[in-house]
C-alpha cells in the first residue's frame, strides 16, 4: 500500500530500525534516532542494490518518488545509480574541471603513493593546469595531452615531457576508475614516442671527480650546494635523501646520519655512517642551516627543504666552461660504487652502503648490515676524495 503524507508524519521511532514501503522499490526507513530515510531497492543483473535517496521531510514524498524514477530509468538502461553515487563521492562531480581533479588525484593518490611530489606539484602548476586546467576531464582528447607533452619537448626537455605523460597518465587512469572517463586519452601516446631513457653507464675517474669537486668550490653557487654535493659523492646516498634530511635524524656524536624508513628508497630505515670528514660538513650545513629543523632549508623559508630542481641547477651552473663530459648527481653513486669495487671492497658491503636492496635467493638469506665494514669504507671513501679535494676547503674558519 502506497504511503501518504499523513502516514509518514505519524511514524514513530522504535528502539530498532524499521522500514515501511512505498511502491515500486521505494520505501522509508525510521531510524532509532527519529530519522527518516528514503531508500530506493531494485535488482540489476540478478544483484540487489540499495540507493539512499534523502532524509524526509527535506526530502518530499513527492519529490523522493520522482528520484526513484530517475534511478529506476539507469536500472533499466543498465546502469547502477548506487555505484554512480559512490564513484561521484570520490570524484567529484561529473563536470570536475582537470583542475579540480588534479587536486583530488594529488591528494587522495600521488601523495599516498610517492614520498617526494616536488617535480609532480611543479608539472601540475606549471605544465598541464596552465593549459588544459579549465577543460573538464570528460572532455579530454588525445589532441589535449599532445599539445601539453610537445610543448615540453619543443623546449628541449625530452625528459621532462616523458615525466609529464607519465603523470597525466596515472591522474587519468584514476579519472576512469572513478567514472569520469570510458577510457584513458593518454594511451594514445607511447611513452617510447616521447621519450626512451637511455642506460646509464656514467662513472668519474678520479681525475674527473677532482675537476668537478674544484670547480664546484670555486663556482658562485650556494655554499650548501657546494657542501651537498661534495657530501653525495662522499656518503653514496641519494639526492632526495639529503634534501629531506632533517637535525633530528643526524647525531654527529656518535657520527651516524639515519634515513628513516619514509625517506628511503627501499622503504626501509638505514644508517649511513659518517667519516671524519661528513661529520666535518655537516657541522658545518648545521651552522648554514640557523634554526631550520631541515639540513638544507630552501632560500626563501627555513620551514621547507631545498627543491629537488635546485641542486641540479647549481651543478649546471658549477661544471660551466668545464671540459668534462656531462653527468647527473645520480652518477656520484655508480662514480662511487665503480670506484670502490675497483679498490677491492665487498659488493655486498658497496651495495648496502647504497641502499641497495639485494636481489635473488642471496638477498633474501643474508640479512647483514655490515656496520664495521662499511664504517671503515666510507672513512676510505672519504680520505681518497680528500686526497683529490681536501673536505676542509669548504670550511669557514670561525674564531
Amino acid at each position: 500500500m502506497a504511503l501518504t503524507d499523513t502516514a509518514l508524519k505519524a511514524l514513530k521511532p522504535k528502539a530498532a530500525s524499521y522500514i515501511v514501503s512505498d511502491d515500486r522499490g521505494l520505501y522509508a526507513e525510521v531510524l532509532p534516532t527519529g530519522s527518516i530515510v528514503w531508500r530506493y531497492r531494485y535488482r540489476l543483473s540478478g544483484r540487489r542494490e540499495k540507493l539512499t535517496l534523502g532524509k524526509y521531510p527535506a526530502l518530499t514524498l513527492r519529490h523522493a518518488r520522482l528520484k526513484r524514477d530517475e534511478a529506476a530509468q539507469a536500472v533499466a538502461l543498465g546502469q547502477s545509480p548506487a555505484q554512480k553515487k559512490q564513484l561521484a563521492k570520490v570524484a567529484g562531480p561529473e563536470n570536475a574541471t582537470v583542475a579540480q581533479f588534479s587536486e583530488r588525484f594529488f591528494r587522495d593518490i600521488q601523495e599516498r603513493d610517492r614520498k617526494d611530489n616536488t617535480m609532480t606539484r611543479r608539472y601540475l602548476d606549471k605544465d598541464i593546469v596552465p593549459h588544459i586546467g579549465t577543460k573538464e576531464v570528460r572532455q579530454l582528447t588525445a589532441e589535449d595531452i599532445r599539445s601539453v607533452v610537445w610543448r615540453k619537448k619543443d623546449q628541449g626537455f625530452d625528459a621532462a615531457a616523458g615525466q609529464i605523460r607519465g603523470l597525466l597518465k596515472r591522474m587519468l587512469d584514476y579519472a576512469v576508475t572513478c567514472g569520469l572517463l570510458a577510457h584513458n586519452p593518454v594511451t594514445a601516446l607511447p611513452m617510447r614516442h616521447v621519450y626512451r631513457a637511455a642506460a646509464r653507464d656514467r662513472a668519474l675517474t678520479p681525475e674527473e671527480i677532482q675537476l668537478f669537486l674544484r670547480s664546484a668550490q670555486a663556482s658562485n653557487i650556494r655554499r650548501q650546494f657546494k657542501i651537498a654535493l661534495h657530501l653525495i659523492l662522499m656518503t653514496l646516498v641519494r639526492k632526495s635523501e639529503l634534501l629531506l634530511a632533517q637535525w633530528k635524524d643526524v647525531h654527529l656524536d656518535e657520527a651516524e646520519w639515519h634515513i628513516p624508513q619514509e625517506n628511503s628508497k627501499t622503504g626501509k630505515p638505514h644508517i649511513v655512517y659518517l667519516s671524519k670528514q661528513g661529520v666535518l660538513l655537516f657541522k658545518e650545513l648545521r651552522i648554514l642551516a640557523g634554526n631550520s629543523a631541515w639540513v638544507l632549508p630552501g632560500r626563501g623559508t627555513l620551514a621547507k627543504p631545498f627543491a629537488s630542481n635546485a641542486i641540479n641547477g647549481a651543478l649546471k651552473v658549477a661544471l660551466q666552461d668545464q671540459e668534462i663530459p656531462a653527468f647527473t648527481i645520480h652518477d656520484l653513486r655508480r662514480t662511487a660504487s665503480t670506484l670502490l669495487h675497483e679498490k677491492g671492497w665487498a659488493s655486498d658491503v658497496v651495495e648496502k652502503a647504497l641502499n641497495h636492496t639485494i636481489g635473488g635467493v642471496r638477498g633474501i638469506y643474508n640479512r647483514a648490515e655490515y656496520a664495521e665494514q662499511r664504517k671503515e669504507m666510507l672513512q676510505f671513501w672519504a680520505d681518497f676524495i680528500d686526497r683529490l679535494v681536501p673536505a676542509e676547503n669548504l670550511v669557514v674558519m670561525r674564531a
